[in-house]
């Protein structure tokens, strides 16, 4: 009789722990990038009604783009939107930001840092986040639209990335000099220079802005790797080089390392 009680406990516990695991899974709560949204709920190779989708493992699919074997993509598909939200709005997103600014900053922690060595930060979704922006957009579920996006950038109001924010602090602290490269224009190098400070970053050696003008019709890998070969013909040494997009550290001058921060919401050539 015995044996029977402690059979039936233990198997009760068993129940109330699958209970339990299963309950944990479809709650998701907690605030990113100083606001807070609506977490939607993990589904798994699922879409928006909670369908199998034979055609897409949106996991598989995210995985894809960041080892940039998914390329030339317009927006997330489209039975995608609830697990990349879901991913950007949950704890996952800023756990995989912190664990390659971690190694960022363990790498620049083993060399001789001298007055010619810099470290190349892209800007949008490397040191500024856009998330709010994205959060009413369907997370890149819907087509780029140039108008609203300058629109948000010019706001100046956009967060800092929080892990990169502490990657920026300890290599200033390092004596890194930061150069911020990106492809925001001409126009919006002066909101952008207020809303850096104002997101965190005090100081920095260069902040290159798209001469659009020069670089009309080239890519994004080709109008970086050229302001990089200039920062090198002027006798830096880029030790490090930080960016969310392939495009940001592909081609040439890349630098000594290069790091990858996620971003499944767009791609740029």
């Amino acid at each position: 009789m015995r044996k029977l009680q402690k059979f039936v406990v233990v198997a009760m516990k068993v129940v109330v722990l699958l209970v339990a695991i299963i309950v944990g899974a479809y709650q998701c709560h907690g605030s990113e990038h100083g606001a807070n949204f609506q977490v939607f709920p993990l589904r798994m190779k699922t879409g928006l009604g909670g369908h199998y989708i034979p055609e897409v493992s949106c996991k598989s699919w995210r995985l894809g783009v960041e080892a940039h074997n998914v390329i030339d993509w317009k927006s997330i598909p489209e039975e995608c939107v609830g697990y990349i939200g879901n991913y950007l709005l949950g704890d996952q997103y800023r756990s995989d930001s912190k664990t390659v600014c971690r190694e960022a900053y363990l790498y620049a922690k083993t060399l001789n840092i001298t007055a010619k060595d810099i470290w190349v930060f892209d800007i949008d979704e490397t040191t500024l986040s856009n998330l709010e922006y994205y959060a009413d957009h369907g997370f890149g579920v819907e087509p780029y639209n140039e108008t609203a996006f300058n629109e948000w950038v010019n706001l100046g109001e956009a967060p800092a990335l929080p892990e990169s924010l502490k990657l920026y602090n300890k290599l200033v602290g390092l004596g890194v000099k930061i150069v911020f490269l990106t492809g925001r224009p001409l126009n919006q190098e002066t909101v952008t220079t207020a809303n850096l400070k104002h997101a965190g970053y005090h100081t920095w050696l260069k902040l290159i802005v798209k001469n659009t003008t020069l670089y009309s019709g080239t890519t994004a890998v080709t109008y970086k790797s050229a302001e990089r070969k200039k920062l090198e013909e002027e006798g830096y040494n880029i030790i490090g080089n930080i960016g969310d997009q392939w495009s940001d550290l592909l081609g040439t001058n890349t630098g000594n390392r290069t790091f990858k921060l996620p971003d499944p919401m767009y791609y740029i050539s």
